[in-house]
């Protein structure tokens, strides 16, 4: 019916040879038109952002790795508390 409205037919002579009141068939016309509308702004994902997003996943990774070695050989890099001198 939707389709129909959409290709030009007049609404209240849908209306009348399918018993369906005008006021449903607009606002069946209006939710069309807003789904169309809806799929047609989606983005279909690209392949090159696909593959930056994952670029950027593996730098994070990296980057949370580099720290954790560095924070592990400044501790290794330290006497421990026993071999330190005293102050005093």
């Amino acid at each position: 019916m939707v389709l129909r409205l959409l290709r030009g037919e007049p609404v209240d002579a849908v209306s009348r040879e399918v018993g369906v009141p005008i006021a449903r068939l607009e606002s069946w016309r209006e939710m069309a038109l807003a789904g169309m509308d809806a799929g047609l702004k989606e983005r279909h994902s690209d392949p090159l952002e696909a593959r930056l997003n994952e670029a950027m996943r593996r730098v994070g990774e990296l980057t949370m790795e580099n720290e954790i070695l560095h924070k592990e050989r400044e501790r290794q890099a330290r006497p421990p508390l026993a071999a330190r001198k005293s102050s005093k």
